[in-house]
């Protein structure tokens, strides 16, 4: 498929080109090879409600990556890709499609709601499926997984049996997070708390059989509707006497107790606790120890039912909130209000504050599944990458807590519990019964409830392979290798692969977890759409291109820190798109052959230079290099390498070398300075291809063997021993040295590129003289020197600019190059510019308004700024000092 390159690297010609060519060659598809080492990775599922995000794009950029790079080396490659149902998500959106239909989800009933559901999963869901492809995700598109597939959802059933009759999974009454916008109970992790400003409202409670009152403090009055007692701390010796006594509480008339419990604390509020057993979950602790009354107050929707007075019933609770204040107002029982910020639990999916609510539910008993998770990453079976997690993990696993597996939703796998309607008999198996067991009555009700999206996805590392069972699949790549996501769900879902990992298959999921930091803005907020700060992948894609995307990304994402994401490094990603392909095309304009093996055999390059050896042993350097960062999962620090040594080693510097010799050497040495080059072009173009697939596989087949394959599937490129030159590499270092200074002088000097110079050099040894003795062509290709004098003995020319490099002197020249008194006058006036500059920015620091209100972003430019104008400042007066001085 070769064809010359364009003249300008155009993202939007190729990529749609090479991703249709790799689908219709299989390269993604992996099957179970005995002659090869498997390399799988499970994709963390994106909910099918979702869209593509920069989160996304960090994330898969990553796994693929590791996908393509592990391809390379000979893998079995499997990426395995597919998407969640997402049950509150996708609920919410068919109940509020069907709300702008006019159709309740109550009033259609179960079977004909999850019609509907289909239907939109069908038309909406796995669009962001679509846009991975667009990314350049190389994915086993052929295995992708739905975890509401026939044969998932019958694993996730299966699995819930086996727990069920181990004696792990119970139904039982207990305190759960209620999410009053989807009526259904949510786990702790799917529980936001966010900074409100709010009251602290003291309350006079009436003692009974006494003029005085308890004054009890709290953020929410509307639950003192519910209040069964009220605690002190034993050893609050304010309240010793009451002890053992009641209160008449306010607007109910209920007689409640006063008791004691060291869980009080007496510097809180008035040291008095109202406690309400049914809607908090320490009171809920407290009402069991000491035997009071559970009350619930709320319907599912939040608003107050029956067990409240009259008055109240069918209240929003927050409306519910300031009728009772009004009340106890009137009453003279509001003590006092203060103002007060605490932190609200939210509902992730609902956006309203949770309520802690009775309610029966399902739970999974985690005391027994939670030891061998926490064991394996403790002995290192599995690592966490960045380490830091584990202590984090390992917190979180040694106070679990079991887990709300169901669901008051219709969406999901629904609970495969089935009750005898006529003797009671309870039934758990996959398969719907057609009778009782017990009595044979067909009377049979399956539960109302769905599991926790969790309690699906947990499988999902080999429930992708034809689970249960011992299928050959399976076999072959479970366990997978490497998993990258998010470290929020380290406790959704992470350690819950883990547990299901060791129950199910008796062995770990993945040996190592890679966890992405979080993507901010450059005010340092957390990127979201409610903010507006979160730009669209695609429209991205298509202004940068997808290789520039995920370049830059990776470019600033350090691993264990949060990343700053601007669109100016994607402009810097693109820049160096462009910068790869200008250089592969100069290389490609210059080849005068038609490429066969032995250009590419070290042993038939003739006359071979000292570039020409650097260039091979740096080559060498950045292979090792860039195939050890791959494997510390070091992505941005592979991205620097690769930055590093295309940009500034072989395009600044080699192709800069070789032009002379491609310009007017012979043609043996054209021939092999150029068959070098492709060389050294084929194996960055190895190493890039992980980064920048698209662009990488576009120029490849320009510079490959008619017999070889396609890059994505070529090979990885090897260190060669033969490259290996360290005292070459140590001269030509030197050379960059002597080069580099000259440039700078004639920066300083403000000689402009096309002004031809005079270079003196004094060096300081033998072995200086030789190497720039032999490379004297080179450097004076490169600093335009006209004439080079070198000797351990030269004199120092009069009016001259230096610098010192290895204890060397080099000297140019400056008569008739540069009027004296005009630069002395025009360093004067930048130096003065500035100062200026630099006094607005000490103005603004020093402006504590400033520093305090503005976003640290925009604080940390400015403190960038007060460094760049004291610098530039100091460099300026000493220039200004030398020129003076000549």
């Amino acid at each position: 498929m070769a064809q010359e390159l364009s003249k300008r690297y155009d993202a939007s010609l190729i990529e749609d080109k090479w991703y249709k060519h790799w689908l219709e060659k299989n390269y993604f598809h992996s099957e179970p090879n005995p002659e090869k080492e498997p390399y799988t990775i499970v994709i963390p599922p994106p909910n099918v409600t979702g869209i593509l995000t920069i989160g996304h794009v960090l994330n898969n950029t990553m796994q693929d990556i590791l996908i393509r790079w592990r391809r390379m080396q000979g893998r079995e490659a499997c990426w395995i890709p597919g998407t969640d149902h997402a049950s509150i998500a996708t609920e919410t959106r068919v109940v509020n499609m069907l709300r702008e239909q006019g159709i309740s989800k109550h009033q259609i009933g179960r079977d004909e709601f999850l019609r509907h559901a289909g239907i939109w999963k069908e038309k909406y869901g796995g669009i962001i499926i679509e846009q991975l492809k667009k990314l350049g995700a190389s994915c086993d598109w052929e295995r992708e997984r739905f975890t509401m597939d026939d044969e998932y959802y019958k694993a996730v059933l299966h699995s819930f049996v086996e727990l069920y009759n181990a004696g792990h999974i119970y139904r039982g009454k207990r305190l759960v997070n209620w999410c009053p916008a989807t009526k259904s109970a949510i786990s702790d992790e799917e529980v936001i708390f966010q900074e409100r400003n709010s009251h602290l409202w003291y309350m006079r409670y009436p003692i009974k059989d006494s003029d005085d009152y308890l004054v009890v403090a709290t953020t929410r009055p509307e639950t003192m509707l519910g209040d069964t007692g009220v605690a002190v701390h034993p050893d609050d010796e304010r309240y010793q006497h009451l002890i053992g006594k009641h209160v008449i509480l306010p607007l109910v008339g209920r007689e409640i107790p006063i008791f004691a419990d060291t869980y009080v604390e007496q510097e809180f509020g008035t040291g008095c606790v109202k406690i309400t057993p049914s809607h908090d979950p320490n009171d809920w602790e407290m009402g069991k120890r000491h035997q009071l009354e559970f009350i619930n107050i709320f319907n599912e929707d939040a608003s107050l039912n029956a067990n409240v007075p009259g008055k109240f019933i069918g209240l929003d609770r927050f409306e519910a909130r300031e009728v009772i204040i009004e009340q106890l107002k009137e009453l003279d029982l509001i003590d006092k209000i203060e103002e007060y910020v605490h932190k609200v639990g939210y509902s992730e999916r609902g956006n309203v504050p949770i309520e802690p609510y009775e309610s029966e539910q399902w739970f999974m008993n985690m005391s027994e599944l939670v030891k061998p998770a926490l064991q394996s990453v403790r002995d290192g079976k599995i690592e966490f990458h960045p380490a830091h997690w584990t202590k984090t993990y390992e917190h979180w696993m040694t106070n679990i807590k079991d887990w709300c597996i169901s669901r008051q939703l219709w969406w999901g796998h629904r609970i495969p519990v089935y009750t005898c309607q006529d003797c009671n008999e309870i039934m758990v198996q996959v398969e719907a019964p057609s009778v009782c067991k017990k009595c044979s009555s067909k009377n049979i009700k399956q539960d109302e409830d769905v599991l926790d999206t969790w309690s699906s996805s947990w499988l999902w590392p080999f429930a992708v392979h034809q689970w249960p069972g011992d299928s050959k699949e399976l076999a072959y790549y479970y366990p997978t290798n490497d998993l990258v996501t998010g470290p929020d769900i380290i406790f959704f879902w992470v350690a819950r692969m883990i547990m299901a990992g060791h129950e199910f298959m008796g062995e770990i999921p993945f040996r190592n977890v890679y966890f992405t930091s979080i993507i901010r803005d450059g005010q340092g907020r957390k990127m979201s759409k409610s903010l507006g700060n979160s730009p669209d992948p695609l429209d991205l894609i298509a202004k940068y291109g997808a290789d520039a995307l995920r370049f830059g990304t990776m470019l600033i994402a350090p691993k264990g820190q949060d990343i700053l994401f601007s669109e100016e490094r994607l402009e810097v990603a693109r820049n160096f798109m462009n910068k790869v392909w200008n250089a592969s095309r100069f290389v490609l304009m210059n080849k005068a052959f038609e490429l066969t093996a032995d250009h590419l055999d070290p042993e038939k390059w003739e006359n071979m230079e000292l570039a020409d050896r650097w260039i091979l042993h740096r080559l060498n350097a950045t292979i090792e290099r860039v195939t050890r960062q791959l494997e510390a999962f070091s992505f941005d620090e592979t991205a620097r390498s690769l930055w590093d040594f295309i940009w500034n080693d072989f395009c600044d510097w080699y192709i800069e070398m070789i032009k002379s010799r491609l310009y007017d050497g012979t043609e043996t040495e054209k021939q092999t300075v150029m068959a070098i080059a492709i060389y050294v072009l084929r194996d960055v173009m190895k190493m890039i291809h992980p980064y920048a697939p698209f662009m990488s596989e576009e120029i490849w087949q320009q510079v490959k063997l008619a017999e070889e394959p396609d890059l994505v599937v070529a090979e990885w490129p090897r260190v060669r021993e033969v490259f290996h030159a360290p005292a070459e590499a140590k001269e030509t270092d030197f050379l960059k040295k002597v080069v580099t200074a000259v440039r700078t002088i004639r920066s300083e000097m403000n000689l402009p590129p096309s002004l031809g110079i005079k270079l003196v050099g004094r060096v300081h040894s033998q072995r200086q003289l030789d190497i720039l003795t032999k490379t004297q062509a080179t450097i004076s290709k490169l600093t335009r020197a006209e004439s080079i004098e070198l000797g351990m003995d030269v004199e120092k020319p009069s009016f001259s600019a230096s610098a010192m490099v290895d204890k060397m002197e080099l000297f140019i020249p400056l008569e008739g190059l540069i009027d004296l008194q005009k630069e002395i006058e025009r360093l004067e006036k930048e130096i003065s510019d500035t100062q200026g500059f630099l006094k607005s920015v000490q103005g603004k620091l020093a402006n504590k308004s400033f520093v305090d209100r503005a976003p640290a972003a925009v604080v940390a430019k400015e403190h960038e700024k007060l460094d760049h104008y004291s610098e530039s400042l100091k460099k300026l007066r000493a220039h200004l000092e030398t020129m003076k001085a000549l």
